[in-house]
């Protein structure tokens, strides 16, 4: 085992004591620092988002926080930075999903600040510069500033830095592409995905889209800079067993258990675009069983399946599911062959939703 790695978790309680005993904690002092900036935004709209987005969005944190259990010598680093890095992220998907604006340009302009926030020496630019809601009190540079600074406390970070830049870049084009006006986002997607289609293969376009989504392999990469001495061997090893399958699982759980409201308010769910339901959970099962053999090519397999089971109990958990019947019998087929599953499900996630931070 690489000695990268060595200081991973490789038993559930083991992982569930530290979150608890550490990680949690720190989260919840960093969205609160956050929350009392967010506070301050002069522009109505804009704070209202920004709040927003750490009141419904807290756990996306909370969950992409888990890898800095296995380098707790270097949590100092990597919460703030996974914090800021999530912030951003959720923050800017508020402002899109909920836009006056449906200009590209504004959405790729907004999405630049994720890029130079693993950049550590980009200039900070005008973020809101083509839409009117734009007085924010620093809140977006502050956020990208301090993803800044974090990185340049990671040894290996210029190691991980194509691939992170890569895994952003994706995130960003999928931002773009998704919040375009309704009658062009399908087709500007497929364009994307025909040219990018050898990245994933196997994968349909909206599997493909989905694993944009995520920011697990961003964190995870992260979490491997963290450490001196890592090499790219390593590094690109990393970056294919999270992308696609672990990030298109993430993701697609995430639009699973959000058919039923993405509905109602009229937004894209990658859900949706399978022929049928039967296909769908299909689908859904094959993602989960590549991502749990994604999880076991890497070191220290034990501590990426948990993260793979973790994640599905996380989602799983979500009151949405009880209030969707497909989706409440179809979360429990998931469960039903993953002993681990259900022992997050039942000791951690549903406990993690109850408590308040």
């Amino acid at each position: 085992m690489k000695q990268w790695m060595q200081s991973a978790p490789g038993h559930p309680f083991s992982l569930i004591y530290r979150l608890y005993r550490y990680i949690l904690p720190d989260v919840r002092d960093e969205l609160a620092r956050w929350r009392k900036a967010a506070e301050q935004i002069p522009n109505g709209e804009l704070r209202r988002q920004a709040i927003s987005s750490m009141t419904t969005k807290r756990f996306h944190c909370q969950g992409g926080a888990v890898y800095a259990s296995a380098n707790l010598s270097k949590r100092h680093v990597l919460i703030p930075l996974i914090v800021a890095f999530q912030t951003i992220s959720d923050y800017l998907d508020n402002l899109c999903d909920r836009s006056t604006s449906m200009e590209e340009r504004d959405f790729r302009l907004l999405h630049r600040s994720m890029l130079d926030a693993v950049n550590p020496t980009a200039e900070l630019e005008d973020y809101y510069r083509f839409r009117n809601d734009r007085e924010d009190n620093g809140y977006l540079h502050r956020l990208v500033r301090t993803c800044q600074s974090c990185i340049c406390m990671l040894p290996s970070y210029e190691v991980v830095r194509p691939l992170v830049e890569e895994l952003v870049s994706f995130y960003g084009d999928l931002q773009v592409y998704k919040h375009i006006r309704h009658d062009q986002r399908e087709e500007r997607l497929l364009e994307w995905w025909r040219t990018r289609k050898d990245l994933a293969p196997g994968y349909a376009w909206n599997e493909f889209a989905a694993a944009t989504g995520s920011t697990l392999g961003v964190f995870m990469l992260f979490l491997a800079a963290s450490r001196p001495g890592l090499t790219l061997q390593e590094a690109s090893a990393i970056r294919r067993a999270y992308f696609p399958s672990i990030c298109a699982l993430h993701i697609m759980l995430d639009y699973f258990i959000d058919q039923e409201e993405d509905a109602l308010g009229g937004d894209l769910n990658f859900c949706s675009f399978y022929e049928n339901d039967k296909v769908k959970w299909n689908r859904l099962q094959d993602l989960a069983a590549d991502a749990r053999e994604a999880a076991g090519t890497l070191p220290d397999s034990r501590f990426h399946r948990m993260i793979v089971e973790g994640l599905m109990a996380l989602y799983l958990s979500d009151p949405k599911v009880r209030q969707q019947a497909g989706v409440r019998e179809a979360a429990k087929e998931l469960m039903r062959n993953s002993p681990l599953t259900r022992l997050f499900f039942r000791a951690n996630s549903v406990w993690i939703r109850r408590r308040a931070y």
